[in-house]
């Protein structure tokens, strides 16, 4: 099963790529802001990666990778960041572009941030010492705080898609954790995360996620309104 990894990625990101030329989506359009938004949240991401595997606040089982490592991370990490990047950020604008309401009220938005934030920073003061944890919520909320001040409209859009999103994460997830397998593609130290669990994914993940995600949707929509383009999709 040394492919396991390889496979979950591919297929995650097939069927958004084939559908990224539908007329009515036409998400290759935004191809030019998508790769570089995704470049810049990985020029983070990745050293984050890199410095917690080295530490054993996660780790990667050998079984299910090809052996094949870019920068002491599996070839299949670095896949991950782009291809769930890629399949999340098209269903977001795909629901911009097919629902154009589908969007929270300015209520609603200011309910979940405030809500989200006072649970992070919570969490946040009373676990500290738990590296992924802090680093986790840290990155979160300060990203949440700025995009809320700066470009609060994003929100709106963004967290009721993440929730529908949460689903397929959790699958592909879970895959990845050892839900519907004899072992882990990827383990967790539970000493330095809260040791609660969605099935076999940490709890953490679900937030990590989201701070992946809105790195890029917000650079993205920054990149649109600085670069804009005729007849490019919504």
């Amino acid at each position: 099963m040394w492919h396991l990894y390889l496979l979950l990625d591919v297929a995650s990101f097939s069927i958004p790529f084939l559908f990224s030329f539908h007329p009515k989506l036409k998400f290759y359009k935004l191809w030019k802001y998508f790769f570089p938004a995704t470049f810049i949240m990985m020029a983070f991401f990745i050293p984050w990666d890199i410095i917690f595997a080295q530490n054993g606040i996660w780790g990667f089982n050998e079984k299910y990778l090809s052996g094949i490592k870019l920068g002491k991370l599996p070839f299949e990490e670095w896949l991950f960041f782009i291809c769930i990047s890629y399949a999340c950020l098209f269903t977001i604008y795909a629901f911009k572009k097919l629902l154009p309401n589908f969007s929270f009220s300015d209520r609603t938005t200011d309910l979940v941030y405030f809500s989200l934030q006072t649970i992070l920073i919570a969490i946040l003061l009373y676990f500290y010492d738990r590296w992924y944890t802090a680093i986790n919520f840290g990155y979160a909320i300060v990203l949440l705080a700025l995009v809320y001040n700066y470009k609060r409209e994003a929100l709106k859009v963004f967290f009721p898609v993440f929730i529908i999103l949460l689903i397929p994460f959790f699958i592909v997830n879970g895959y990845l954790t050892g839900s519907w397998i004899n072992e882990q593609v990827v383990w967790y130290n539970d000493a330095e995360n809260l040791g609660i669990r969605i099935g076999t994914v940490p709890i953490e993940d679900s937030i990590y996620a989201l701070s992946m995600l809105l790195t890029v949707y917000v650079l993205m929509e920054k990149f649109r309104e600085k670069y804009p383009s005729k007849n490019i999709a919504d």
